[in-house]
């Protein structure tokens, strides 16, 4: 621990060893003096942490000092030791969350304080000025490596924390999907590592990954924070979904939000019930999202599509309402299919407006009346019936928009 003159100096190295033994008497002393400092200097930092921690700082302050002083006093201290009770506070400071600036000031005030005791001692003993040079420069030597030490051990732990602290996320967020929110002691787990309450404002937004090796919904942490809402992700089952708490805005707006992000198809679904319903809204957003034609980059929420959500619900039902409204149009020739479809949704889209369905369709108001005529002969439904309209529609949402084909 000692320069580099000093060990071409055996005698030299001999004397500032000998120097720093002068201190070991005193070396409980050293560090109360070091340990009150701190205390006072960052009081602020210091008034955050547990009574219990701070109350632990002054024995700790203690020992440190000890093996420091031992080490430059070239005493019989296994150096390995030494290294590891360095280390080993890194990985306890990070278990305690005190900040690594707190610890980082905490060996440079002890440094300071070590290395001005040495000073005083050399008023009433004779300690040379080469000898005090030496000294002083092994102590920052030793500073540099307790530093690296230290700080290797803390992030080593900090990194261990970060991945005990997300498996516990993880597995709160499989267990709210699976609907455990209800539970009162989940809800407190939940509160507990998430950090949302029971009755807190939740959202849920599920993105598909459809096969793709990308995330299908790139980071939107930045502006969600800029609402005061926190978020906290998951992969399950083939879709990458997150739980959203705070402030939140209206489904439409967060689907608003979140348009920018999306590689894929998304849907978003809000929670009335907060924790407890956020499996329901699970099962909304993705019902929202496969909603969606595969290949789709776009996000909806669930309010806006739950006509399709419902059909999506009862797949069972879905090729009889369509065989029984729509099956003798579809089974039409290609050309002619397309046609009709396409005129049968421009038609409920303008509330059965010929007009306004020609305008869109380019093509002539009798034209679109014609046509109308055959989707009514075919279909056996009539277009200014409201339940015949609400089965057409419906009806019409479980056909791809190319269902006749090319024209």
């Amino acid at each position: 621990m000692t320069s580099g003159a000093a060990h071409r100096d055996p005698g030299l190295a001999a004397q500032v060893a000998g120097a720093w033994t002068l201190l070991l008497p005193r070396a409980d002393e050293i560090a109360d003096t070091i340990s009150a400092r701190l205390l006072e200097e960052d009081a602020e930092g210091y008034d955050r942490l547990p009574p219990e921690l701070r109350a632990e700082v002054r024995q700790s302050t203690r020992v440190h000092l000890r093996r420091g002083l031992e080490v430059l006093a070239e005493a019989d201290v296994p150096g390995g030791a030494t290294v590891e009770l360095w280390r080993e506070t890194g990985r306890t400071r990070a278990r305690q969350g005190v900040p690594m600036e707190l610890v980082l000031n905490a060996y440079t005030m002890g440094s300071r304080v070590l290395w001005q005791a040495l000073i005083d001692l050399a008023r009433t003993t004779p300690v040379s000025d080469q000898v005090l040079l030496e000294a002083g420069q092994s102590v920052w030597a030793a500073l540099d490596v307790q530093y690296a030490v230290m700080i290797d051990g803390y992030r080593d732990e900090s990194r261990k924390l970060q991945r005990r602290d997300l498996q516990r996320q993880q597995h709160v967020l499989d267990a709210l999907v699976q609907g455990r929110g209800a539970d009162p002691e989940f809800a407190a787990e939940v509160r507990a590592v998430l950090g949302v309450g029971a009755d807190a404002s939740v959202a849920c937004v599920v993105a598909l990954y459809d096969g793709a090796l990308d995330e299908p919904l790139t980071a939107a942490d930045d502006r969600l924070a800029r609402l005061g809402v926190t978020s906290f992700w998951h992969v399950r089952a083939g879709v990458w979904f997150g739980l959203l708490a705070g402030p939140l805005v209206e489904e439409d707006a967060l689907a608003e939000l979140f348009a920018p992000h999306a590689r894929g198809r998304v849907g978003v679904a809000a929670s009335p019930d907060g924790v407890a319903g956020f499996a329901t809204a699970f099962a909304l957003a993705t019902r929202a999202a496969e909603t969606l034609p595969r290949g789709e980059r776009r996000v909806v929420p669930v309010s806006d599509r739950l006509p399709e959500v419902l059909l999506a619900g009862s797949p069972e039902v879905l090729p009889l309402l369509r065989s029984q409204t729509l099956g003798t149009l579809l089974a039409q020739p290609a050309h002619q299919r397309r046609t009709l479809v396409r005129t049968l949704a421009a038609l409920l889209r303008h509330d059965g407006s010929a007009k306004h369905a020609a305008e869109e369709l380019f093509c002539h108001r009798n034209t679109v009346i014609y046509r109308a005529k055959q989707i009514e002969q075919l279909t056996g439904r009539t277009l200014t019936d409201p339940r015949d309209k609400l089965m057409l529609e419906l009806a019409l949402m479980t056909v791809e928009p190319d269902a006749g084909g090319p024209e």
